[in-house]
């Protein structure tokens, strides 16, 4: 996990106590659960912001789907 940070924050209660309701955890994970969220749903905006947008002709699918060895882990032993 990275680095952390203390906050104050004043947030209404009404909504702290739904969204906790709606996570069913505690106040720290709760407001970790939701900027979690936020960050998620900018990725996904950026990725939508992209869609056929990227050139995909060129590849070769047959040559995509065969296993193989790119000698970044350990293999095993070919018979």
């Amino acid at each position: 996990m990275s680095a952390t940070r203390k906050i104050t924050v004043h947030l209404p209660a009404d909504l702290v106590d739904a969204a906790q309701a709606a996570t069913g955890a505690g106040l720290t994970e709760t407001v970790r659960q939701g900027l979690e969220k936020l960050k998620r749903e900018q990725f996904y905006s950026m990725m939508k912001a992209l869609r056929g947008k990227v050139d995909f002709s060129d590849l070769n699918l047959d040559e995509l789907r065969e296993d193989k060895d790119y000698g970044w882990g350990v293999s095993e032993p070919k018979p």
